[in-house]
């Protein structure tokens, strides 16, 4: 589901641009049960249908989609045995002492699965394992090699494109310090092999390092278990499939605080999502169990029973989706059977949708967007009946007593007339230019969660009512 070029075509599906996809095989489109599921239920959504031409099936009918189940089943099959043999080679292959690619360490270059010592780089290699342990310092040792000039090591890769001769962090360190590529060993997992390349740091000198390694870790206390915190952990993501991260703090008294972090944000690379950045969990965690107790008819089950109905919840920036899986949420009944029950449970504004494939899903879209006020309640559109705000209402209809009292229409002082002198009625003024649907919008108290006059006033600096409505949408 991570191809660029597939989810260039779920969007150009989601848009509405494509009719029908055409494939050589089934396979070539996905070899995963759930994930042709998600697929396919996307193309049902937006009315598109594909086509293999190598294979002839149709899913209209139960033969057909049986058919294609068992089509797909066996791509499944076929990429995970691949996988094992692919595994099972690399792992024979490292067990005889072979290097089987990826960042070569300083200090080595490869040549036929082999690795080779780079006299140069090896040098430099001793020298930082020589430094450290008369140093004792990791930090210490970072800005000495930063000051010295000394680099990781670089290289070019077959596309041409230059790698690597960065200056040395610390992870970066802690990691040369403890590979046992420089005893002449080739690790797999938790093991390590004899390796056919020569060692370049003397076997006493490595253990000496790994001594002073273990003497200067910090014993960390083991946390406190809070199994009430981050119940979702992988399970949150956004549009664009971003994971969100569990993340915690300590507060003053020692309470854990716990929150769901966009990965890109975690990362430190700000995405284009427009997903929230940062979720707290306890909230979230409470709102996604009331909704899952709801939809079940189990008011009072825990997480423990309703966690495996849960596939997935897709953070949006005006709705939250959670994917369930059919047989956990109706049980033994059959899901047909039970699908009216559930229509009727879903709250006002909440749309259904079922997945298909090997195993059945039910999409449920919450609209609304998630806020949390006072670190307690789970709020959208849909779940609040009437938010009319008084301070709102009344700043609109102040809006529209200034200009009644100056004696001037909107459209006489869109003409150039004399606006109020005072500088706050003068912006206050400008609520009666909104779009005519905002001002019912907040008359009817349907405004943005979290909307207050200064965040209205700063709607109606937009001259075009388009331009206020994408402001409004996008305020909190």
């Amino acid at each position: 589901m991570e191809r660029p070029g597939l989810k260039r075509l779920l969007a150009d599906i989601e848009a509405g641009h494509v009719d029908v996809v055409v494939v050589y095989k089934v396979d070539r489109l996905t070899r995963s049960l759930t994930d042709f599921a998600r697929i396919v239920d996307t193309f049902d959504k937006a009315g598109a249908s594909f086509v293999s031409i190598t294979q002839s099936f149709n899913t209209t009918s139960s033969m057909g989609r049986l058919t294609l189940n068992v089509l797909l089943s066996f791509a499944q099959f076929e990429r995970e045995v691949t996988g094992e043999r692919i595994r099972d080679k690399i792992a024979a292959s490292k067990a005889k002492g072979m290097w089987m690619g990826g960042i070569l360490p300083l200090g080595y270059d490869s040549s036929d699965h082999v690795l080779k010592v780079n006299d140069a780089e090896a040098g430099i290699v001793r020298h930082i394992f020589a430094r450290y342990l008369k140093l004792g310092s990791v930090h210490v040792l970072r800005d000495e090699l930063e000051r010295r000039g000394i680099r990781s090591k670089a290289w070019t890769t077959r596309a041409g494109r230059a790698m690597g001769g960065q200056v040395f962090n610390r992870g970066a360190l802690y990691h040369l310090l403890q590979n046992r590529h420089y005893v002449g060993e080739i690790r797999h997992r938790d093991q390590s092999h004899p390796g056919l390349h020569v060692g370049i740091v003397d076997p006493k000198l490595f253990e000496a390092v790994q001594r002073k390694l273990e003497k200067n870790r910090v014993k960390r206390r083991a946390p406190v278990p809070h199994a009430d915190i981050a119940q979702l952990t992988g399970k949150v993501f956004d549009q664009e499939s971003n994971p969100y991260s569990p993340a915690f703090s300590l507060g003053r008294h020692g309470h854990r605080y716990g929150y769901y972090v966009r990965g890109d944000i975690q990362q430190g690379r700000a995405g284009d999502s427009d997903a929230p950045p940062r979720l707290p969990a306890g909230p979230l965690d409470a709102a996604i169990l009331e909704h899952l107790q709801r939809l079940s008819g189990r008011r009072h089950a825990d997480w423990t029973e309703l966690a495996p109905m849960l596939l997935r919840l897709e953070i949006r920036a005006e709705e939250a989706r959670l994917t369930l899986d059919a047989d956990s949420l109706f049980g033994e009944d059959h899901p047909d059977l039970a699908m009216g029950d559930l229509r009727a449970r879903l709250d006002a504004g909440e749309r259904l949708a079922i997945g298909r494939g090997f195993t059945q899903t039910i999409e449920i879209a919450i609209p609304g967007r998630l806020q949390f006020r006072g670190g307690r309640t789970w709020r959208s559109h849909a779940t609040q009946a009437s938010r009319i705000d008084a301070s709102l209402v009344g700043a609109l209809k102040t809006a529209h007593d200034i200009l009644a009292n100056a004696g001037l229409a909107p459209e006489k002082l869109r003409s150039g007339a004399q606006a109020p002198t005072d500088a706050y009625s003068r912006r206050l003024a400008r609520l009666a230019f909104l779009a005519p649907d905002i001002q019912a919008a907040v008359l009817e108290g349907r405004q943005p969660m979290g909307m207050t006059v200064a965040g209205l006033m700063a709607v109606a600096t937009k001259l075009a009512w388009a331009e206020q409505r994408a402001a409004m949408l996008h305020s909190t």
